[in-house]
């Protein structure tokens, strides 16, 4: 695979004071439209991934965007665990619901960071805010924020930082999707839920995470057939990878082309790497390449998403286009994916090593 040539630049120009904000117009940070709890929690995500792999100057700048967006978590956590997600530019909270997503997303990231521990002041931050927010887990509704539950106590299990509580969490999260793959799945359609929206990616993610903690082989299996179906409807007739789109979704009968959002293709080369690590299948790891290639122009339209020179990358492909605004989601989910395609090339489990 070529060597990214990976940049911060517009990683650096989206964030300010307070934390990366959340939209942009064209390249320039759209500051009225505030930040997002969702978005500090990729981009601390984002600084793990390159921490150490970029050279020392570079290192300096990811360790002090890193402690930013770590404390901005720290400011949105709330008394009971959950975090806040919406804030005006201001920093004053707008109206919202909690969000499952969001709790599993800052539980990922604190978990990777108790794991990787890049300072010790933010492992210790990230471990308070972890143990805070695990209270929450069991209450969760949706599966993103289970999926996104069970790979964090699966990291945490594999660094030996995971007790039986978080055990006993885990077999009772990867119950409750299992439970959900048995309800909706269906003759050619293997999957979670009556139609494919957002994110899919994560949800047989967690389940790989989920099997490699517990070792039991209805969580690989199902993690496989839905990944499975999920890649076959993320291609296209020349095999490019073409997620589904937010302009209506996916169900049976039914397939949105347009818009293809950077972050479905992030998820799904995240669960196809995970899928290659576990079972060495090449398979997996040629979608996960395929899904860094989408961002320079093998996609539908032919259509670079990424400006190489300053790391930005487009909202969304549209029917006639890239959406040209460059949000922190964008970049973020580019970032992501360059990260994970580069750790494809390194050691893979042996399948007799996990189950």
């Amino acid at each position: 695979m070529q060597q990214p040539n990976i940049r911060f630049d517009h990683l650096i120009k989206m964030t300010d004071d307070t934390g990366i904000l959340e939209h942009s117009l064209g390249s320039l940070p759209r500051r009225k439209e505030g930040y997002s709890t969702d978005d500090q929690a990729r981009a601390f995500w984002v600084c793990l991934e390159w921490l150490g792999r970029c050279g020392e100057q570079t290192d300096k700048q990811l360790l002090s965007l890193a402690e930013k967006y770590l404390a901005f978590l720290l400011w949105a956590q709330e008394e009971d665990g959950r975090f806040y997600n919406n804030f005006a530019y201001d920093r004053s909270r707008e109206p919202e619901q909690p969000s499952d997503d969001c709790l599993g997303r800052c539980l990922w990231a604190c978990a990777l960071a108790m794991a990787r521990r890049p300072s010790p002041s933010i492992g210790l931050a990230a471990e308070s805010m972890f143990h805070k927010a695990l209270k929450q887990a069991k209450n969760q509704r949706y599966p993103r924020g289970w999926a996104y539950s069970l790979a964090a106590i699966g990291l945490l299990k594999r660094a030996g930082l995971a007790d039986e509580k978080m055990m006993g969490l885990a077999d009772m999260l990867s119950g409750r999707l299992t439970a959900l793959y048995r309800k909706h799945s269906a003759a050619n359609w293997s999957w979670f839920e009556p139609e494919l929206t957002y994110s899919n990616g994560v949800l047989p993610w967690g389940l790989f995470w989920a099997y490699e903690m517990l070792e039991q082989t209805e969580l690989l299996d199902i993690a496989r057939h839905s990944l499975d179906f999920l890649i076959g409807i993320s291609r296209n007739e020349t095999g490019q990878i073409s997620v589904v789109g937010s302009n209506g979704w996916c169900r049976p009968g039914f397939r949105a082309v347009w818009d293809q959002q950077p972050i479905d293709v992030m998820k799904l080369a995240l669960a196809a790497a995970k899928a290659y690590e576990l079972t060495g299948e090449p398979a997996y790891k040629e979608t996960a390449r395929k899904c860094r290639a989408w961002f320079y122009g093998d996609n539908d339209l032919g259509a670079a998403m990424v400006n190489e020179q300053d790391g930005s990358c487009y909202d969304g492909l549209q029917e006639h286009g890239p959406n040209v605004n460059c949000g922190a989601e964008a970049v973020l989910s580019y970032l992501l994916t360059e990260a994970i395609c580069e750790k494809l090339e390194g050691p893979v489990l042996e399948p007799q090593q996990i189950g």
